[in-house]
């Protein structure tokens, strides 16, 4: 059963970055463009501002439009893939843990669980940053603490799963569930607070394009993780549906 689960979250994953895709497409792709045009004219006032000494800025090795195509295609699908099977084995886990939660709501829980734990948690502290636009000296330093963000969120939402799960008997589903989101919002404001923000956006960047391109990419999170989550848990329950009951095989 863990191989066909497999499979199937690799598969919906696929296609919901495919729909993530379109959102990007729609939404993001606009805001890149804005974002390179701004690095452009930065760069080209430079080089009028030193002079011909300065010498001219290197050509991208690839151009826009494969950016914009199968470059983004073949990123999305990827990731779409790889989540989809950490989706399927995070689904796997928990089916049957949650008390009487079937496959369809076992795997809205996951998918939201998911999102928080990868996307908004990181999002909170670092958000997303039109490309070109970044200081080039931080990067190094900010892919680090983005990555110790995804990290902590994973372990913080995994903890505050366990705990509530563990309070339910004696202070019961609902108590048990705001003191462990309480304690989960407590780790969170302390982990930001003593974690450095590195200057991550160029002066005079456009604040609509930057707000507009961080909307976008959180809405193409949103569209992956809520395609994710419906698709699978009704492809999944579809499937157990059709599955003969003990009593049927033992006849």
């Amino acid at each position: 059963m863990m191989r066909s689960l497999l499979v199937r979250g690799m598969l919906v994953g696929l296609a919901a970055a495919a729909v993530a895709l379109v959102i990007a497409w729609i939404y993001g792709e606009p805001q890149v463009g804005h974002a390179i045009t701004f690095e452009e004219s930065k760069a080209a006032a430079e080089h009028a501002h030193h002079g011909a000494a300065a010498g001219h800025p290197e050509p991208d090795p690839v151009s826009r439009t494969a950016q914009q195509t199968i470059g983004l295609i073949t990123a999305m699908g990827f990731y779409g893939v790889a989540v989809g099977g950490l989706f399927a084995i995070a689904f796997a886990f928990a089916y049957g843990r949650l008390g009487a939660l079937g496959a369809r709501a076992t795997s809205a829980l996951v998918a939201l669980a998911g999102f928080v734990a990868v996307v908004l948690v990181p999002f909170l502290k670092y958000p997303a940053t039109p490309p070109a636009v970044g200081n080039p000296d931080t990067i190094g330093g900010r892919t680090a603490l983005y990555f110790s963000m995804v990290a902590l969120g994973v372990l913080a939402t995994t903890a505050a799963v366990i705990v509530g799960r563990r309070l339910t008997p004696r202070l019961g589903a609902w108590n048990a569930s705001v003191v462990s989101a309480v304690g989960f919002a407590v780790v969170l404001a302390v982990v930001f607070r003593l974690t450095p923000r590195p200057d991550a956006v160029a002066d005079g960047f456009p604040a609509t394009v930057l707000w507009d391109f961080r909307v976008a990419s959180l809405g193409v999170q949103i569209a992956l993780w809520a395609t994710l989550g419906l698709l699978f848990g009704h492809l999944t329950e579809r499937s157990l549906a059709r599955r003969p009951s003990p009593e049927a095989v033992a006849a």
